[in-house]
């Protein structure tokens, strides 16, 4: 271009800055004035650019590693030494990536645009000084961070073992450091209050953390406190403050629910106790968004974004509504060096006394079914099955065990090993029939008769105590937030109803960290309620694939109530149609 052409542009302002490395981001809708005027041009690639005449307000997530730029007072400046990473696998995203911030979609303002464009890459953060990391974060992790910081509702989904925690605890730590958060909430179910005071600490140490506990006097002095950056709590005593929450000027800049599928039920005490919080921002982390239904999925995000969803939604509408606010990942999708998940199905059948007592069971169960003509509920259905299932494990005369006998085979060769198993039951009476057969393997047990107090000390005992080689647990227990990815088998000695609540049992040990392939084994027996059950939790599969995969739902899906009834060819009276 030579001196004497002139030109009149209208210029993109995005792509000017980004173009002459501008890193500063706009907030708070300062007035940005830009005159294009016809200039003469020798030099092609600087840009002029005039902003009106007045204070702007900026901020940025880039933190130099001197002590002249300081984070917020509200923060304990500390700084520790990263660690060196441990041997981990690798991820299929190439280490050399750029991560940026992922602006929500519903942004469309020019200055908004540019704050998230002009932020450096996080991987640049991660290395400052600043904001030293206990172990380098996974690509994938930072994709979540980058989910998270810029949105006011958002769910993190991930697969269970693949460190929500870690991803939300940064993204705190980050806006915080930004001067965006000052008062932040977690909510947790009780088990889970230890673990998340850990995870702090190891994640963000110089964030001060309170526990919400004690009685109702002390508890009003933690909510109001105001040098607790972090407050913890569990699900239970939001509940019991929650008239207090609502009436007080207590306000949080965000609120995060651990285990969100706590609150799938609507009409629940606890769903309305969360969504009565002030807050400004909300977050969810769970492996399980749906556990039974669609529903489950609307009533999170009435705590997230109330109207976003209706459960008439077909499961395609439903993911593009959630898009912009859902961030899911499996292990398949981000680690390639993950140990497989091994799965063995031991088909088995009954002893001789189990099946007499089955057969017996059933027949005069169905009867009393039958009897009861237009009484009969799904309720009592349930108590049939839950009988049913009790003799697969266990003849009530003879304590014959089918499933024992195969379990305590498969142990020998576990124990052989030198390595670890966790046993599943849903019934903790189950489980100390076990313990009792079991005392070759010094087995502890884990589930809802274990005092709270008591529970660090069991996990301690058996990650360290080479004698414990075998938990024992409940699915209700042990489906949330522990980490036993030293144990390489896990049996599950009979069903759950739900393949989500299955799935995050097995998670417990297949995980990142876990020193080898995991080989879980799946007790069934023939000929059973146990196969018809199979069965049900195929079809709950179904349903949870076809609304978070990218792919329709057939039409029928989940188990009716007339599918209840007809896992024993009865009739349901409250459609009075026969299942057949």
């Amino acid at each position: 271009m030579t001196n004497d052409q002139h030109y009149t542009a209208e210029l993109n302002l995005e792509a000017s800055l980004l173009a002459t490395g501008w890193q500063t981001a706009i907030q708070r809708k300062p007035s940005i004035s830009l005159r294009t005027t016809p200039v003469e041009i020798s030099i092609p690639d600087v840009v002029s650019i005039r902003f009106a005449r007045q204070k702007i307000d900026t901020r940025s997530f880039c933190f130099a590693g001197n002590d002249d730029n300081s984070p917020p007072s509200v923060v304990r400046r500390m700084r520790i030494p990263a660690p060196p990473a441990p041997s981990s696998p690798t991820c299929k995203e190439p280490t050399d990536r750029v991560t940026r911030m992922r602006a929500p979609q519903d942004v469309i303002k020019l200055k908004d645009r540019l704050f998230y464009a002009l932020q450096p890459p996080l991987e640049t953060l991660f290395t400052s000084e600043s904001l030293a990391f206990a172990f380098p974060p996974f690509p994938y992790q930072m994709e979540g961070v980058a989910f998270l910081c810029p949105r006011q509702a958002a769910m993190l989904a991930d697969e269970m073992g693949l460190g929500k925690t870690m991803q939300a605890i940064t993204s705190i730590r980050l806006l915080v450091f930004s001067g965006e958060l000052k008062n932040v909430l977690l909510i947790c179910p009780k088990p889970l209050v230890t673990n998340w005071q850990r995870e702090f600490q190891m994640w963000a140490p110089e964030l001060p953390v309170a526990t919400i506990e004690g009685n109702g006097r002390r508890r009003e002095w933690l909510w109001n406190m105001p040098d607790q950056l972090v407050k913890i709590a569990n699900y239970e005593l939001v509940v019991r403050d929650a008239d207090f929450l609502k009436s007080s000027n207590v306000q949080f800049d965000l609120v995060v629910l651990d285990e969100a599928q706590r609150i799938k039920n609507r009409s629940s005490a606890t769903n309305r106790a969360v969504r009565g919080i002030a807050r400004q921002r909300s977050w969810a982390l769970t492996g399980t968004p749906i556990e039974n239904s669609s529903d489950d999925l609307c009533s999170i995000f009435e705590f997230l974004r109330p109207g976003v969803l209706r459960g008439d939604l077909t499961p395609r509408r439903l993911r593009k509504a959630t898009q912009d606010y859902f961030l899911r990942r499996t292990k398949d999708d981000v680690l390639d060096e993950l140990p497989p998940k091994l799965f063995r199905d031991a088909q088995l059948s009954l002893s001789h006394a189990q099946h007499e007592s089955y057969t017996l069971a059933e027949e005069e169960g169905v009867v009393r079914l039958a009897g009861l003509g237009g009484e009969v509920t799904v309720q009592h259905v349930f108590e049939l099955i839950l009988r049913l299932k009790q003799i697969c494990n266990f003849d009530p005369t003879t304590e014959e065990s089918t499933k024992f006998d195969r379990l305590a085979a498969d142990l020998e060769e576990v124990a052989a090993s030198g390595a670890k198993a966790i046993v599943f039951s849903q019934w903790v009476r189950t489980l100390r029939r076990l313990k009792s057969r079991l005392q070759t393997y010094c087995p502890l047990e884990y589930h809802g008769k274990i005092p709270h107090r008591q529970r660090d000390g069991v996990l301690e005992a058996f990650r360290n105590d080479p004698r414990h080689q075998v938990m024992l647990m409940t699915y209700g227990a042990g489906s949330v937030g522990l980490n036993l990815q030293f144990a390489n088998y896990v049996f599950l000695f009979d069903r759950w109803w739900n393949p989500a609540v299955e799935d995050q049992a097995i998670n417990r040990a297949h995980r990142i960290g876990a020193a080898g392939p995991v080989t879980v084994t799946r007790f069934l027996t023939f000929g059973t309620i146990e196969e018809r059950i199979n069965e049900v939790l195929e079809q709950k599969r179904e349903l949870f694939d076809s609304v978070l995969a990218n792919r329709e739902a057939p039409r029928t899906l989940g188990l009716s109530q007339d599918e209840i009834f007809g896992l024993f060819s009865l009739t349901n009276p409250a459609s009075g149609q026969h299942a057949a």
